[in-house]
């Protein structure tokens, strides 16, 4: 197995880890932030005992700060968003993170974006335009929209290693205890503290978040952005579906909704499919 391979596999694990988060919070009877709190308090644990195991040192400068912040933005506003509306509108509109990478290598390092690009950006816009029809009628408008921003952070994340000096690792690591900091004055107002909520919240901090961020922290190292994304493909489709069979009835997505997520997860993995094959024919010539 290659090191690209090996890279490509650990962000598909990590894409497992990460759709465990719409069931596990649907769990919890907590305030987004005092889930996020809890959740992150804990990933913070896990990443410092793996980043000690295999003898991986810690770095900061500015850059690596802007990751954090990043990681932290993204883990607040999905925890939140979670919470507002259904797991689905809150994953697949985080899901936009790739075409939000487009858009933000073009205003800041000056990558003219391409015809495809430009079609992929307004495909996944059409599918968004979906989920606020929605949420106008069905009252997650706010929820919505915070979901979609950590799509604009989520972006950030996936840039960890392409910004200047970065370190994916660190960044992420730092980005959980800014979020632990921030988080946990919210989990001491709680009072629900059963046995459900605390595996939930055990699940969510070792799994979903701490080792999910190493094994996408580890597989960014050796596998392009565009690999990256269409490989997290995974996530938007199976969190809606793992909270479905365990809360039926209880967070079911709209039609309208359900036709704006075939469109988002559909446009993204056909920009990245299509992209791939134009690399593969220029490669070849």
């Amino acid at each position: 197995m290659t090191k690209q391979q090996k890279g490509t596999l650990m962000v598909f694990l990590a894409s497992v880890f990460y759709s465990l988060g719409g069931i596990c919070m649907k769990g919890i009877p907590w305030s987004g932030m005092a889930v996020n709190g809890g959740r992150t308090a804990i990933a913070v644990v896990v990443m410092a005992l793996y980043m000690w195991l295999t003898h991986q040192k810690l770095r900061f400068n500015r850059w690596i700060f802007l990751g954090a912040l990043a990681v932290s933005c993204t883990n607040i506003l999905f925890a939140v968003a979670n919470k507002m509306t259904t797991a689905a509108n809150a994953i697949v509109l985080q899901y936009t993170a790739p075409i939000f990478v487009i858009v933000l290598t073009a205003i800041f390092m000056h990558k003219r974006p391409g015809r495809l690009d430009l079609l992929a950006c307004a495909v996944v816009f059409g599918g968004v335009l979906c989920f606020f029809v929605e949420s106008l009628s069905g009252g997650g408008l706010t929820g919505d929209m915070l979901a979609l921003i950590s799509g604009v952070t989520y972006a950030v994340v996936f840039m960890l290693n392409d910004l200047p000096d970065g370190d994916a690792l660190s960044a992420a690591f730092f980005g959980h205890v800014i979020s632990a900091v921030v988080g946990l004055p919210f989990v001491f107002q709680e009072t629900e503290f059963g046995a459900t909520c605390m595996i939930s919240m055990l699940v969510l901090g070792v799994f979903q978040v701490g080792f999910a961020f190493i094994c996408l922290g580890e597989g960014l190292k050796t596998t392009p952005a565009v690999t990256a994304s269409l490989v997290s493909g995974l996530e938007p489709v199976l969190n809606p579906i793992l909270v479905a069979l365990f809360y039926p009835g209880v967070d079911q997505i709209g039609f309208i909704s359900l036709v704006g997520a075939v469109i988002v997860v559909g446009g993204v993995i056909g920009y990245n499919v299509l992209l791939a094959k134009n690399e593969q024919k220029v490669a070849s010539n």
